[in-house]
């Protein structure tokens, strides 16, 4: 499986930002997709998952912020991210496969300014 993500940029705060992670491959194996971030010296984050059923879980601190989504196939996973803040920066990355981040995507860095 191969991931490819798109959608990061400058932001101010306040704004908002969609990410999407294109799949290919052996895409009728990915069971649950999802969105990690890290910061430089930081512990990479799970920001959300979203599993072929359609259960989501997110981290607390983007709830009722970011939503996650995916199309029916599984080719394709979206991060709308909205109501940014200062601390949402870092580079995101998608995940992908039987289990989450069996596979993973190159991160795109989202900056939100102050």
């Amino acid at each position: 499986v191969q991931l490819q993500a798109s959608g990061g940029g400058l932001v101010q705060a306040g704004g908002f930002l969609r990410l999407s992670c294109a799949a290919s491959g052996s895409i009728s194996s990915i069971d649950t997709m999802g969105w990690f971030r890290q910061v430089p010296g930081k512990l990479r984050e799970l920001v959300a998952r979203i599993t072929r059923g359609g259960n989501t879980n997110y981290a607390d601190s983007v709830k009722g912020r970011f939503t996650i989504s995916r199309d029916n196939a599984m080719s394709a996973v979206y991060l709308q991210m909205s109501s940014l803040k200062p601390e949402d920066t870092a580079v995101y990355s998608c995940t992908a496969g039987r289990f989450l981040a069996q596979y993973w995507g190159k991160g795109t860095l989202v900056t939100v300014s102050s």
